[in-house]
This record gives C-alpha cells, sequence and structure tokens, in this order.
C-alpha cells in the first residue's frame, strides 16, 4: 500500500468518519483514531478544534491537497461574489481530477489525481495533466483512446457504490463528460457532512 493510501484511511479514524462512502474504510471496524493514543476519551473540542476539523476533513477529501493550494481556493472564494462557503466547494468541484472522480472514470479522487497526471485525460480535446486544473461551465473531459481499456477506468464505471451527479453530464460508452454547471453545496454527493462555512472561520480568524 502507498504511502498515500495509508494516509486517507489514518485521515478516516482521524475524523471518526467514512469520508468517502467506501467499504474498505477501516471505520467501519473502528471508530477511533489511528496511533496509541487513538482510544483516548476525547475532551470538549474547542471553536477553533471544530473549524480545523472541518478544513482537514474537506482538503482531505479532495485527496488531501496541499496546504497551499487549498488556502488559495479560500482566497479566491472570498473575492467572488456570494457565499464564500459556497463559492469554495463550487471551485472545488471544478478542480480537473474532482471532476474525473465525479465521472466514475476512476474508482477513488486519489487515483484521479494521478490518472490526471499521468496523461490520461483530455479537455475539450486538448491533454491535460494538471489535477487543479479548473473546469468550465460547458467544457468536455474524456478519457484518451489509448487509456479507455485500463482496468482501473472499466472497474470505476461499474461501481454500485455511487452514482453521477446532476451538474455532470456522462456517456460511459464515449468516456466523455460534460461539466453542465456549477452546482450547490447539497448537490455535492459527500459521503458525510461537510460544513465549508467552518472552512472559512478558520480562515478568516
Amino acid at each position: 500500500m502507498t504511502k498515500r493510501s495509508n494516509a486517507k484511511y489514518k485521515l478516516d479514524r482521524r475524523m471518526g468518519e467514512n469520508i468517502w462512502g467506501r467499504p474498505k474504510s477501516p471505520v467501519n471496524k473502528r471508530e477511533y483514531g489511528p496511533g496509541q493514543h487513538g482510544q483516548r476519551r476525547k475532551g470538549k473540542v474547542s471553536d477553533y478544534g471544530v473549524q480545523l476539523r472541518a478544513k482537514q476533513k474537506l482538503r482531505g477529501y479532495y485527496a488531501n491537497i496541499s496546504e497551499k493550494q487549498f488556502r488559495r481556493t479560500y482566497d479566491e472564494a472570498i473575492r467572488m461574489k456570494g457565499d464564500s462557503g459556497a463559492n469554495m466547494i463550487g471551485l472545488l468541484e471544478r478542480r480537473l481530477d474532482a471532476v474525473v472522480y465525479r465521472a466514475k472514470f476512476v474508482p477513488t479522487v486519489w487515483a484521479a489525481r494521478q490518472f490526471v497526471n499521468h496523461g490520461h485525460v483530455k479537455v475539450n480535446g486538448r491533454r491535460v495533466n494538471i489535477a487543479s486544473y479548473q473546469v468550465k461551465v460547458g467544457d468536455v473531459v474524456e478519457v484518451k483512446e489509448a487509456s479507455k481499456q485500463l482496468a482501473i477506468v472499466i472497474e470505476a464505471t461499474q461501481l454500485a457504490e455511487r452514482d453521477v451527479p446532476d451538474y455532470i453530464e456522462v456517456d460511459h460508452s464515449k468516456m466523455t463528460a460534460k461539466y453542465a454547471r456549477i452546482p450547490q453545496l447539497n448537490e455535492v454527493p459527500y459521503a458525510v457532512m461537510m460544513e465549508p462555512h467552518l472552512v472559512v472561520e478558520y480562515y478568516s480568524r
């Protein structure tokens, strides 16, 4: 198992939640945190602690993107009109690796980042290998012809544990996905409750 996979499962246990809703999550069997102190009784969490936890959970969900990238997303969200928390979710859902994951081209968001980085994805006919690339409304994301028969792709399209959300129009016969619109928070199919308003409070302290 890779270091990144280990970190993924540790995040699930640290949060005490099955963040991606996957049947393999260790939280299904062990609801306490990782490490030798994982079973200690937890005291009352401060407001700061609640905000930090919300930030770690949301950042971790998107394949544990770097703090620098996540902060940049927040900075862009607060410059936009409207609710900053909702703007943040919209920006995160426009990441190319997130779109590839939502379209069920790969089984996990971690695999989506690697899939994009290795050049298996095109946007509007052009190869893009930057996972943080911001997809625009109307853009068409597709799996490269030579990559359509990869085992990981075939496995992902048959997964029954999650559905493609309404804001992405997918044709699995052609392995294409059109980004139809930017979603509202309640439309994003998170397996657990995300609290972007707490993330905004964390950064605006």
